[in-house]
């Protein structure tokens, strides 16, 4: 550009010398082309000369600002959006550089708040639970959040830009998103993934026929807990209709021989008041465990903690207990590393939790057998354990047996009168106080419950104050 507008000015002073010198030697010499040739052209060749420079210097400032806004032109298309051009000497060039600037700051202003909302936008997704997808050309995956990764198990960072088939390993997922992309007509369709532990999904494949967005939006809902809890209830609901249904059922067939004249056999009667006394019992133990089931879980459970002393809540349990285990001629054993334990918690609650599980040691342990309860310091915790040496409990039920209504020998289980809810609520209470319960066994060997629990204040100082 700068030489096409040097020639320019160049030729511009050079044709403007050469008129003038032939208009002046007309005037003065009355003739043409002789004088052009023997006196202008040397007077041309001066002037043309003479001309380069000024050509030279304008044709200079006159590029230079448009030069110097082509180049800012350029790094802004690279991204660098702070540049600021002057435009020279020029007005017309000024004003066309501020105009220039003010474009450069506007277009600064706007990229910097699209990425402000990108970046809100990428937050916002990736902090949802719900998994989301954007599907561009070929199926190619243009965004996936966290969750998408995990529901689907890829890697959303190294899934950018490779076609969804490729990512996904789940036949059914592609199904819908297929059946989607064909029809051009949102999907919604349930499924269940198998694998590592079954999971259930909720698929939603929206179809978007702008070319300027992507093809298809993917949204994932893990449902797995929802179908878990609505088993839960479901479970619950058949389990407590059962436990109520039996021993409804022996009252009624109770009351029904008294009725039909059993009434009048005092032997008889006697046996079948008894029996119904003892089912009403059972009924009446069901409905008070499943109450204080229910106050635990929803919270309603008021604790009233204190240091309690594990060395007399352990002896009074194990009084409570000893005449079940005389009976069955069994031994009832207490050990303890340190006799002056104590714990931070709720009376009315510990003794449930060790009342359950000694009344579970006793009642599953064959006769002759022994229960042993022992505790030692675990840090800024106790924990205490209720070992027997009983038939145990197969590995595959040792993850359900603190689950409502869940049992290792059903038959045994009701021949024994238990509701099933003990160990549910022995770890509902432990939760609560802050601690922690978990079970072993061997089977043919025996079983052991432990309970961790936070010592108490007085405790920690006491261990504090020996060891210094």
């Amino acid at each position: 550009m700068f030489t096409r507008i040097f020639i320019a000015f160049l030729c511009f002073g050079l044709l403007t010398s050469s008129v003038v010198g032939a208009v002046l030697l007309q005037r003065l010499n009355g003739g043409w082309f002789p004088a052009i040739f023997t006196e202008a052209l040397p007077i041309i060749g001066i002037v043309g000369l003479m001309a380069v420079p000024a050509a030279y210097y304008f044709a200079n400032t006159f590029v230079r600002p448009i030069e110097e806004i082509r180049f800012g032109a350029e790094r802004i298309a690279s991204g660098n959006y702070q540049l600021r051009v002057h435009g020279g000497n020029w007005r017309e060039s000024r004003e066309l550089a501020r105009t220039f600037n003010e474009m450069s700051f506007r277009l600064a202003s706007q990229f910097a708040e699209l990425q402000v909302e990108r970046r809100q936008l990428r937050t916002i997704l990736g902090g949802m639970i719900e998994g989301v997808v954007a599907i561009g050309e070929g199926q190619r995956i243009l965004f996936a959040n966290e969750a998408a990764g995990q529901m689907l198990e890829f890697n959303p960072d190294e899934a950018m830009g490779r076609p969804f088939w490729e990512v996904s390993r789940f036949p059914a997922v592609q199904k819908i998103l297929d059946q989607a992309l064909a029809d051009h007509l949102p999907r919604r369709e349930p499924i269940e993934l198998k694998g590592f532990g079954s999971r259930h999904l909720k698929v939603y494949v929206s179809p978007l026929r702008d070319e300027h967005t992507p093809n298809a939006i993917m949204v994932l809902h893990d449902t797995s807990d929802l179908h878990r809890l609505e088993r839960l209830r479901q479970d619950f609901v058949a389990n407590v209709s059962h436990e109520l249904k039996t021993p409804l059922a022996v009252v009624k067939a109770c009351v029904e021989t008294l009725q039909d004249g059993a009434v009048e056999d005092p032997d008889a009667r006697v046996m079948f008041l008894a029996s119904i006394a003892e089912q009403a019992d059972r009924l009446h133990a069901l409905i008070l465990d499943l109450l204080s089931l229910a106050r635990i879980e929803s919270g309603a459970e008021i604790m009233e903690f204190e240091e309690i002393s594990l060395n007399k809540m352990v002896a009074r349990c194990m009084n409570r207990q000893r005449p079940r285990a005389e009976a069955k001629r069994m031994t009832l054993e207490l050990e303890s590393s340190d006799p002056e334990s104590s714990v931070w918690a709720d009376e009315e609650a510990l003794v449930q939790i060790l009342d359950n599980l000694l009344d579970n040691a006793v009642k599953y342990t064959q006769e002759g057998g022994t229960v042993r309860v022992r505790w030692q310091q675990a840090g800024p915790n106790v924990c205490f354990s209720v070992a027997d040496n009983g038939p145990g409990i197969p590995e595959r039920d040792l993850p359900r047996i603190f689950e409502r209504f869940y049992r290792v020998d059903k038959a045994r289980s009701r021949e024994l009168g238990g509701t099933g809810l003990g160990l549910s609520i022995v770890k509902h209470l432990t939760q609560t106080m802050k601690g922690t319960v978990k079970a072993t066994s061997d089977l043919g060997r025996g079983t052991t419950f432990m309970i961790c629990l936070p010592r108490s204040a007085n405790d920690l100082h006491r261990e504090h104050s020996v060891s210094s």
